[in-house]
């Protein structure tokens, strides 16, 4: 029968625990009994979870053929005689009902019932799931790839949403492979559940540092910030709380071995991994590697750092499209502006100084390059110029010979 299908395929469904199942299917037949009979407190349900199967017993009070009032509740003697003749009026008898006695019909919506409560159980099992495993690393197949987002289908193939955004611009994903990534957060749309994953994250970076560096999982170094810019670079400020353990040295691992799987993963992004301190400036400092910092001036009350370097430093420290200066200012906390350093005995000129000559918003394309002064500019070729900035090589000459003619 079609109803002992849908019991069978309700006792296989995975995380649904015996007590909750037993008590949605004692709720749905008896919503059928209270319809049939209009009451199911005369009823007994008895359900062998183990064998698939179910039975529901009546009671009913033996009466006198002639005081019959109601036949559910009620038996005829006459009635009771032919199950057994040893009824007396006003014992109790209880007989089987069987399910072909509700009906074609009734059975039909009871099955209905039954597979709805079912997909209901499902969607809020799947919802509980991940929402305990947000922030859990989770493994999905790709299942469907489209201009917006894939679909990913975990062990148990529920669905896992990563958007574009969520992914790196470097993945390029294959129906069939098998992704990592991270739980971002779980939505209910269209009263089903929504599971967003992201490999973008800083939370995805972290958990990677957890299972490649034992020390980061068991505690003894703690991740205090990580600052991504994803597929291209990030920075991570790492703390030991065991003085004889270097942070560093033990995330990066012998010869990289630790980070080099992490990188990796990443699609060759580029991690710093940093010490980190409370002194504001070697913290700065420690961010913008890979330049050497000459001085730091720490405007603290306006949350600022000018950071003077020598020339051939600059680039480094504003790195490829200014991102390493903008991860070392998220990572710190820091608006960090950074100056060339003046050689000693020799002047120089604020870019600010030649507006009345040269357009401002040429002027804002070389300060995007980290040049603030003329001499900053006449140390780059005009090809550094041509290939750093949106200049043309007519205007590149025009600036130059300005700047120059202010030095002769």
């Amino acid at each position: 029968m079609n109803l002992i299908d849908t019991f069978s395929e309700f006792k296989e469904l995975k995380n649904i625990d015996r007590a909750t199942m037993m008590s949605v299917l004692e709720d749905v037949f008896r919503n059928l009994l209270l319809k049939n009979y209009g009451t199911d407190e005369n009823f007994d349900i008895i359900i062998n979870p183990d064998k698939g199967d179910l039975e529901i017993w009546r009671n009913r009070e033996v009466v006198r053929d002639e005081d019959l009032e109601d036949k559910n509740l009620q038996i005829p003697l006459s009635e009771a005689k032919q199950i057994d003749d040893d009824y007396e009026v006003g014992e109790e008898v209880t007989d089987e009902v069987k399910f072909l006695d509700f009906g074609r019909r009734s059975i039909l919506t009871l099955r209905q019932n039954l597979a709805s409560r079912i997909l209901e159980l499902e969607k809020d099992n799947i919802y509980n799931n991940y929402k305990d495993k947000i922030g859990e690393i989770v493994l999905g197949e790709v299942y469907q790839i489209w201009k917006k987002e894939i679909l990913l289908l975990d062990d148990e193939g529920n669905e896992l949403i990563m958007p574009k955004n969520e992914q790196i611009p470097s993945d390029f994903f294959r129906k069939g492979e098998t992704v990592r990534a991270v739980v971002i957060r779980v939505e209910v749309k269209n009263n089903s559940p929504l599971i967003i994953v992201s490999r973008t994250s800083p939370v995805f970076l972290e958990r990677l540092f957890e299972l490649e560096v034992p020390e980061i999982f068991d505690g003894v170094i703690t991740i205090k910030k990580i600052v991504r810019s994803p597929g291209e670079r990030a920075k991570v400020a790492v703390e030991s709380y065991d003085e004889r353990i270097d942070p560093v040295g033990a995330c990066v691992g012998m010869k990289g071995s630790r980070i080099h799987g992490i990188v990796r993963e990443l699609k060759n992004e580029n991690i710093d991994v940093i010490n980190f301190t409370s002194n504001v400036q070697l913290y700065i400092t420690r961010a913008l590697n890979p330049a050497k910092i000459s001085s730091i001036e720490v405007r603290d009350e306006e949350g600022k750092a000018d950071v003077y370097l020598k020339p051939e430093e600059v680039s480094l420290a504003i790195g490829k499209g200014g991102q390493n200066i903008k991860l070392a200012s998220q990572l710190t906390g820091y608006e960090i502006d950074v100056y060339r350093e003046k050689p000693e005995g020799e002047e120089d000129v604020n870019l600010s100084e030649f507006t009345d000559e040269i357009e401002g918003w040429i002027i804002d394309e070389l300060k995007k390059i980290g040049c603030d002064t003329a001499r900053s500019v006449l140390e780059l070729s005009v090809e550094d110029l041509e290939k750093r900035t949106d200049l043309e090589v007519e205007t590149i000459n025009e600036i130059l010979n300005i700047f120059k003619s202010e030095f002769e």
